[in-house]
């Protein structure tokens, strides 16, 4: 056993003191010992629960012979730093949580890891350690939040953002607002809709890393508790088998991912973080292969912000295992990939069925023929952008306006809430990008600003910077390179005509390449944002968005 390494022989008798200073005895220190990563905080919503779930997690590894240790990683809820200073640490935490649980399970040779979870970036970061790690490893997540009832009609989190913009349009009432505002988020959990937190979620069950349901079963419910300890369980087995990441995330289970985020019309930021992951076991996922899945695969579902489902709902319908059956009766999914069952998917899907076709359309009745997600290519984002089309009115699919540019993301929202920006407007956020933002913050504020007054039907956003899976409307993100690196988005200038055509995957700014090479050459970079700290070490090594916004390697 590799904990062998640090328990085992005489030479390790001081070793072994201090575990029994722990309590250990000598039966738990021959098992083999787990590392269970628990994500538990009490400012996450998502995340106040998991110690219910990581101590279910300890009762399966007991169960099945094994001896859990438990120690933790950061987390920040998106929801709770969005629209101010905080938010741009959320995508940076990524590499932090990653590079955290490699210096805890090098420096102490667990045997397995149990990954205990929920929202947006920890989860890919918890990913990325699994796969750099590669020890026997499975991901647990804490479930969706149940949708919140406000005058008779379910609701979530991206509601109270789009009332705010409401209230400033004079369409609601302040008490309005305070009546959402109490019961948008009825307890813990992912927010209810198929934000980043949910999509993530879904997608490592759908890469073969989670057990099926780790998704969409609610975390409120006894099920969630059963499946952590089934997952205590399964390390165990798998540590026996020696199963480890490098087996199961192969190109086919990014392929797999993707398919299902299409199939699901998922948060376009689960574009950097399958990059990101998959360049921690060396593969490179191109976003033209990304266009190319989205091509051949039918958008099936519509959860929130996109229509009128919520996760829950989609757990009652069969969940991702019968959402991937769906697709499988296609070929759109491999059936042959491996998943920490120990099993393939084609195996797991076996007696899975659709159980609700309000929620999982057939792929004869899909809402669209091609996926929920688009990469975008023009002028204005040579190394690519993305868009949540299935979250876009047909009337915004083709647009054309004039930029209304803003250096920042509270510029933006000052000219939205104030009335400035008129319907055919093109809404441009730049310098936010990884780089320059730094951190590439969401900007939930702006779209459900532009949402809640009724403009995301007639006006467009486009930034370097990114947006939650809570958005909708025709917001285009990550545009690369950012303007921050001197790419395009740094060109635009008050008025310039901006064409969008998310049918034929184009984004271009209309203005001749003469006068963009002149306001190419007088172009300057800005003085960096942050100068000291984690940020400012972040954006000396972070790349862009078109390869997932990882790291440098040197």
């Amino acid at each position: 056993m590799r904990s062998d390494t640090m328990k085992a022989g005489p030479e390790r008798a001081p070793h072994r003191s201090l575990l029994k200073a722990l309590g250990f005895t000598d039966e738990e220190l021959a098992r083999p010992i787990i590392g269970v990563v628990n994500a538990h905080s009490e400012i996450v919503p998502g995340h106040v629960h998991l110690d219910g779930l990581a101590a279910a997690v300890k009762a399966g590894v007991r169960m099945a012979g094994g001896t859990p240790v438990e120690f933790p990683v950061i987390g920040v809820c998106d929801g709770i730093a969005m629209g101010h200073r905080g938010m741009k640490y959320s995508l940076a935490s990524r590499e932090l949580i990653a590079d955290s649980v490699e210096v805890m399970a090098e420096a102490h040779p667990f045997d397995g890891l149990v990954f205990v979870t929920a929202c947006d970036k920890i989860v890919p970061g918890m990913l990325m350690a699994a796969a750099r790690l590669d020890l026997p490893a499975i991901v647990v997540s804490g479930g969706p939040m149940l949708p919140g009832r406000f005058r008779g009609q379910d609701v979530s989190l991206s509601k109270v953002f789009e009332a705010v913009g409401a209230l400033a349009a004079g369409r609601i009432t302040a008490e309005d607002l305070r009546e959402m505002e109490e019961a948008a988020c009825p307890g813990c959990g992912a927010c209810a809709g198929m934000f980043t937190a949910n999509t993530m979620n879904c997608l490592t069950e759908a890469l073969g890393m989670a057990l099926p349901g780790n998704g969409t079963i609610p975390a409120v419910a006894a099920a969630r508790l059963r499946l952590a300890k089934q997952a205590g369980v399964q390390i165990v087995r798998l540590v026996e088998r020696s199963l480890r990441p490098s087996a199961i995330l192969t190109r086919a289970a990014f392929e797999n991912a993707l398919a299902v985020d299409m199939a699901l019309g998922g948060s376009t930021n689960t574009i950097l973080h399958l990059l990101a992951v998959a360049a921690e076991v060396g593969l490179k996922l191109s976003l033209e292969r990304v266009n190319e899945i989205s091509e051949r695969t039918p958008n099936l579902c519509r959860i929130d912000p996109a229509g009128p489902h919520y996760v829950v709902d989609l757990d009652e319908a069969g969940g991702i295992p019968a959402v991937m059956m769906e697709l499988a009766r296609g070929g759109l999914v491999d059936t042959g990939a491996l998943t920490v069952t120990g099993r393939s998917v084609g195996e797991n899907l076996r007696g899975r069925t659709v159980l609700r076709r309000d929620v999982i359309r057939s792929l004869e009745d899909p809402y669209s023929p091609t996926g929920g997600l688009a990469i975008l290519w023009g002028n204005l984002a040579p190394e690519g952008a993305v868009v949540k089309k299935s979250a876009v009115v047909p009337e915004m699919m083709v647009h054309r306006g004039p930029a209304r540019v803003f250096d920042g993301e509270e510029e933006a929202v000052a000219a939205i809430m104030g009335g400035s920006i008129k319907p055919g407007d093109v809404v441009v956020i730049r310098y936010e990008g990884p780089r320059g933002g730094p951190g590439m913050r969401e900007m939930l504020a702006p779209t459900s600003a532009l949402a809640g007054m009724g403009l995301d039907r007639e006006v467009a956003l486009l930034t370097d910077g990114r947006f939650s899976g809570a958005t909708r409307g025709a917001a285009i993100g990550h545009i690369s390179p950012e303007a921050a690196q001197g790419g395009p988005l740094a060109l635009v200038r008050e008025g310039d005509p901006i064409a969008i055509d998310i049918t034929r995957r184009t984004v271009d700014l209309l203005v001749d390449e003469a006068e963009l090479a002149a306001r190419r050459a007088a172009w300057r970079p800005p003085e960096p944002r942050v100068k000291r700290g984690y940020l400012a070490r972040y954006a000396r090594l972070v790349t862009s968005a078109g390869t997932g916004a990882v790291f440098r390697e040197s």
